[in-house]
């Protein structure tokens, strides 16, 4: 692996600058405020989209962008997953992927507020997004959306969530899905790749910040080879949705997503990016590096791609 890119470096002095304290030091509560107070800084101004709009299923609140030149009626729709290790998090802290990718993509992107742990560990988020996709399936016209173009993202516990959701349409126990943006998601449980001991620490996300993370989203009884908890653990890939995977060098999760990505090339489609010098989150970091808008056009041609592919088996 190369060096670590200056942009990155740039990130984490700015980090080490704050004296932030470690993640796994504070209460769910003081993590998510502090979350939310400062990733601010580290985006660019959002993107002008066509429209915005809040809305509700059930208790679940939906964020919505229509991204600029997309259809009125029959856009195609990602349903994105945000990260923050099950625990911290929220649609408007990702809201500058979702807008780009909105744009790039023509498309509707609409990111749930799914239920947080501890209050409300595994499987809750899972049954949330879950919910949400199925809405999107079965009323598209609410949405504007063409319901057999529908894809799931997600980065890192997104990232997670939508490659569960994927082995769920597979199943049958989900709507179809045309494709799958996996950004350095979560795919092993067990913590245990090498990549965990060469970035233990000082790039970011830590290996006791994912332990904390861990802690909060399973269970006392949960087992962690459980496949939607651990996607890689799953017994075959065969069938998913074809996906993109974007990867950063300098990361704890980075062995785990290749590995992911390895199995999606022996059993499924897959298209992978690695940027070698990046750290973990580096594609919500856009007002500071460069390769985040990188990241962002290579899943949107890639999605574009595989929804192509998708139309054309159709027909």
């Amino acid at each position: 692996m190369t060096g670590l890119d200056l942009s990155a470096k740039r990130v984490l002095d700015m980090a080490a600058s704050d004296n932030a304290p470690p993640i796994e030091t504070l209460s769910p509560e003081e993590a998510r405020s502090g979350f939310l107070e400062g990733f601010a800084p580290m985006q660019k101004p959002l993107e002008d989209v066509a429209a915005t709009e809040e809305r509700f299923l059930g208790p679940l609140r939906l964020r919505i962008w229509r991204g600029q030149g997309a259809p009125v009626e029959g856009a195609p729709a990602l349903l994105y997953l945000h990260g923050g290790g099950w625990v911290i998090g929220a649609p408007e802290s990702h809201e500058d992927i979702c807008r780009i990718l909105a744009n790039l993509a023509g498309a509707v992107v609409i990111s749930p507020d799914y239920r947080l742990a501890p209050d409300d560990p595994f499987p809750a988020a899972i049954d949330d997004c879950a919910a949400v996709l199925s809405d999107m399936a079965a009323h598209g016209e609410r949405y504007g959306i063409d319901a057999a173009r529908i894809a799931v993202g997600g980065d890192s516990a997104g990232g997670n969530l939508a490659a569960v959701l994927a082995l769920m349409a597979r199943d049958g126990t989900a709507p179809r899905l045309t494709a799958q943006i996996l950004i350095y998601p979560v795919t092993d449980q067990s913590q245990g790749s090498d990549s965990y001991r060469r970035y233990a620490q000082d790039f970011g996300l830590t290996a006791a910040g994912m332990a904390w993370f861990r802690a909060h989203y399973l269970p006392e009884d949960a087992d962690r080879t459980d496949w939607r908890l651990s996607p890689l653990l799953a017994s075959s890939l065969h069938g998913v949705a074809p996906a993109f995977v974007a990867l950063a060098g300098h990361d704890v999760l980075y062995d785990e997503g290749a590995a992911y990505a390895e199995r999606l090339q022996r059993e499924a489609t897959v298209i992978v990016k690695t940027w070698p010098g990046q750290i973990h989150g580096f594609v919500s970091m856009g007002g500071i590096i460069p390769q985040a808008r990188e990241a962002l056009e290579a899943a949107a041609a890639a999605w574009a791609a595989f929804d192509a592919e998708s139309r054309q088996a159709r027909r």
